[in-house]
This record gives C-alpha cells, structure tokens and sequence, in this order.
C-alpha cells in the first residue's frame, strides 16, 4: 500500500504560460541570452551615467586643474567600458557567424537526457 501517490506536476503559478512548461535546459536556453541582452542594456545605461556625471563635472569645474582631469579621467573611463562592451558583442557575433553559432539562440536540445 503506498501513502504518499503524486500524480499532479507542481508548477509555479506566478510564471507564464510559456515559461512553466519548459524543462530546465529549454528554461536555460530563454534564460541566458536574455543575460546577455540585458548585459548590454545595463552597461550602456551606466555609461550614460558616467558620461553624464562626468559632463557635469567637467562643466562645474571652473577651471580646477584636478576636477577637470577627474572629469576627464570618468569621461575617458566611461567610452571605454563602450567600446569593450560593444566590442565584445561584436566579436560573439563574428565567431558566432564564423562558426555558424547564434550565442543569442542558444540550442541544448543535443544536451538533454532522453
């Protein structure tokens, strides 16, 4: 005699329709290019920031030597996290078209247990 049958799936009723139905590869594989996308996202908003914050302080200098290479140092900071953002975004998609690999489609299917 068994006691304790489950016979019903538990789900997470607060996620959608689309999400709680996936195993935990195919979940994986929506999951991590959405990291990467917003990645980017959150990088090119603190660079807004810190060019903003290192405009501004640039401008309120009033010609103080050591405010104006702090701005100027932000500033310089701030384009180059771009541009090794970017960069890096660029180089995933050449090797991704290279190789013949889209990392913001990413398939686990060969991964799974069957």
């Amino acid at each position: 005699m068994l006691l304790a049958q489950y016979t019903e799936e538990i789900t997470n009723p607060a996620l959608s329709e689309k999400i709680r139905n996936l195993t935990g590869l195919q979940f994986l594989a929506k999951f991590l290019p959405n990291i990467i996308v917003l990645f980017l996202i959150a990088a090119s908003l603190a660079a807004f920031f810190i060019l903003l914050i290192g405009g501004i302080q640039f401008i309120t200098s009033g010609g103080d030597k050591a405010q104006m290479e702090a701005a100027r140092g932000r500033l310089t900071t701030a384009i180059i996290g771009l541009i090794l953002v970017f960069s890096v975004f660029a180089i995933m998609k050449v090797l991704g078209d290279f190789f013949g690999i889209n990392l913001l489609q990413i398939n686990l299917e060969p991964l799974m247990l069957k």
